[in-house]
Formats: structure tokens, sequence, C-alpha cells
């Protein structure tokens, strides 16, 4: 049985609903702790993996669940 770390992400979905929302990825850069915007525009790429402690707030920024990053 996969596990949700096993599971890969969907930007396409994750960046779909960020735009839909009007935030910026430099307003989630600053929320989720990174000091640049590069910070979460290399998550949004797939460059580098998203920890568990990032994707729950990433979720609440975009007011979904955590499991909706995988559908």
């Amino acid at each position: 049985m996969a596990t949700a770390t096993d599971k890969k992400i969907n930007w396409a979905k994750v960046r779909k609903k960020r735009e839909s929302l009007g935030i910026s990825q430099a307003f989630i850069s600053r929320k989720m702790g990174y000091k640049y915007s590069s910070g979460y525009s290399n998550l949004e790429k797939g460059m580098v993996r998203l920890t568990a402690e990032k994707a729950a707030i990433l979720a609440e920024i975009l007011h979904c669940k955590q499991e909706d990053f995988f559908k």
C-alpha cells in the first residue's frame, strides 16, 4: 500500500489553485519561512521535496486539505 510520501504531488493542480486565489509565489514563500521566493518556486517546479510541515502550511494558505495535492 502506498503512503502519502510515495505519491506524487500534482503541482499543476496546486499552481492552478494558487493562481485562482490570486496568491503569489513570493507570498507563499514568506509564509512557509523561505528567505527568497525561489524557495517555493523550486517546490512548484518539483526540484525540491515538500516536507510534511511545509505541506500543512501550504494547505492552510490554499484553503484545502493536503490530500488534495495528490488528486
